[in-house]
């Protein structure tokens, strides 16, 4: 699975599992060689340099919400727009109130995609806003009904109890809003933000970082920072962050569908290809050694990006079997996160051209595909699925099957 630019990635770099201190390589010597931990661990001067705190806070408001999308006796689009801003203490933790972090500026605002196209990045913001004012005005008033062709409402699977609500298209909109949450904040962030040059390389942070600068108040450089803000949207909500792939699907987002891969036997090892190359990047940046450091980024950027057209073949191909089968309860579930993981390819990063697997336009082509028949999902045909299945699945070099 592993392109050949990945393969040559790993020539030059060697992983250790050692203990790792920032007080390491105080000389500024550039090697190949970079010691890495075993857990992701770091300190200078005996104390921890690791610090994630603002990911942590943004996926519990991003789970607060979600769960608010289908909280039919309290919803109110006030209610979902206030959590999205973090305006008007809309949560039921005080800690995330309080907090000076919120999800929508957060949206679509990464330097190397967003940083000089805000009309795109404004669009996809109130994207996601119509998805939470949609389970308002489309779903929410017809939770008692039986859902149609035209007609919102309840929809269940064949020989299944598990109620579906969905708009009058079969679209579940707390289904799309949490998947294309999942590229359009933690895919986006992490790789095309936070492992990205334009912010790792920002200003005097080479600088500051082989001369150990640490910011002001902090016990870490800006650049140590950024990298941990990074694994922060991938383990930030994990119960041991340190080693976090030993309760890997910690959080309903990025890390549960790294989960999902990792738990498909062709698949297997992604979580430790993702997990060490996070753990060696950050032990190059206490190394100086940026050119290990950018091999680790470009891994994390393919790894995570994969893991984004898999599950979008794996729920388009399960609602093309669903719509075959008859089964609209299923299908529509499955279109609906699929839809949700399409929207999400445009902030994938291929490392190979420093750009998104498939752009924006694309994406909305795909989007136009699935849902621009008269009825949305209800119209949807099986060829039209495996279509732009075999797309996606050819651009990650992968089977159908496998996904």
């Amino acid at each position: 699975m592993k392109s050949a630019l990945i393969k040559s990635l790993f020539v030059g770099s060697v992983l250790f599992a050692s203990c790792s201190s920032d007080d390491d390589n105080m000389n500024g010597n550039n090697t190949n060689e970079v010691t890495a931990p075993s857990a992701y661990t770091f300190e200078r001067g005996s104390e921890s340099t690791v610090s994630f705190s603002g990911q942590t806070t943004r996926i519990a408001m991003a789970t607060e919400l979600s769960a608010a999308l289908m909280d039919f006796d309290n919803i109110s689009e006030a209610l979902l727009l206030n959590m999205y801003t973090n305006e008007n203490n809309p949560f039921s933790e005080a800690s995330l109130n309080e907090s000076t972090k919120d999800i929508k500026s957060k949206v679509a605002a990464s330097a190397a995609y967003f940083a000089t196209n805000t009309v795109l990045s404004n669009q996809i913001k109130a994207d996601l806003e119509a998805s939470l004012k949609a389970q308002v005005e489309e779903v929410a008033p017809n939770k008692d009904v039986i859902a149609s062709k035209g007609v919102a409402g309840q929809i269940t699977g064949v020989g299944s109890t598990t109620v579906r609500y969905v708009s009058a298209d079969g679209i579940e909109y707390n289904q799309v809003f949490a998947k294309s949450l999942i590229g359009a904040l933690m895919l986006d962030q992490a790789l095309n933000n936070y492992l990205s040059n334009e912010v790792l390389d920002a200003g005097e942070n080479q600088a500051n970082n082989d001369n150990d600068v640490v910011e002001e108040g902090k016990n870490y450089t800006t650049m140590e920072h950024k990298w941990d803000e990074a694994f922060g949207y991938v383990y930030g909500a994990s119960g041991n962050p340190e080693n976090p792939n030993a309760t890997l699907g910690d959080d309903s987002f990025l890390n549960k569908y790294l989960a999902s891969l990792e738990s498909d036997e062709d698949f297997q090892g992604i979580a430790d290809d993702v997990f060490n190359a996070f753990k060696l990047g950050r032990a190059a940046i206490v190394a100086k050694n940026y050119t290990v450091r950018d091999e680790q980024a470009a891994i994390i950027q393919e790894k995570l990006s994969l893991v984004i057209g898999v599950r979008a073949v794996h729920y388009l191909m399960g609602g093309k079997a669903a719509i075959e089968a008859e089964d609209y309860g299923v299908a529509f579930h499955d279109l609906s996160e699929g839809y949700g993981f399409l929207y999400s390819l445009q902030f994938t990063h291929n490392p190979e051209t420093g750009a998104p697997y498939f752009t924006n336009e694309e994406v909305e082509g795909f989007i136009a595909q699935i849902t621009e028949g008269e009825n949305g999902f209800w119209d949807v045909s099986p060829e039209v699925l495996e279509e732009i299945s075999v797309k996606i699945a050819a651009k990650f070099n992968f089977g159908l099957e496998q996904a």
